[in-house]
């Protein structure tokens, strides 16, 4: 998550898009303030079930845009996203890990873990305190990370 210089930008824009986007149907599945190359984005991910659509991402962007530029959390000029988490979701706050225990999972980590390497699947089967326990499919095996340490949590759509 980034800081802009007038404070947290993501929980600034979570607080005020939030009854926008739960009015609309939907709910926001996260916030990030990111700068890639030259360029820096504002991407709201939303989510219903069933998935959402373009049509949804259109009515969240021109429903928050005007808020965002009253509220002006953000000094620099930025671009606005507004966009599905996808298939593959990453897993990120505390309550995706709670709603998806049960769920195939892949994980690449930022070190490889001795028998298992960077990058594997299983089931996501306990969460506690940022503590990721993934069991291998056999149910036999399974291995407690840190979320911290691990690049990315994705669910995993393999059927």
């Amino acid at each position: 998550m980034a800081k802009s210089k007038g404070g947290i930008t993501v929980s600034k824009v979570w607080e005020l898009c939030e009854p926008i986007v739960n009015s609309l149907g939907l709910r926001i599945w996260d916030v990030r303030y990111v700068k890639e190359g030259a360029d820096k984005y504002l991407r709201i991910f939303i989510d219903k079930s069933g998935g959402v659509d373009i049509t949804d991402c259109e009515k969240v962007s021109r429903a928050v845009n005007d808020p965002l530029d009253e509220l002006d959390p953000i000094e620099d000029a930025y671009c606005l996203e507004v966009c599905s988490p996808g298939i593959e979701r990453e897993l990120v706050r505390d309550e995706h890990f709670t709603d998806f225990l049960g769920a195939d999972i892949m994980v690449k980590l930022h070190r490889s873990i001795e028998g298992i390497g960077k990058e594997f699947k299983g089931v996501l089967s306990a969460y506690d305190n940022g503590e990721v326990t993934i069991t291998d499919h056999s149910g036999e095996n399974s291995v407690t990370i840190n979320k911290k340490d691990a690049v990315w949590i994705k669910l995993d759509d393999f059927d």
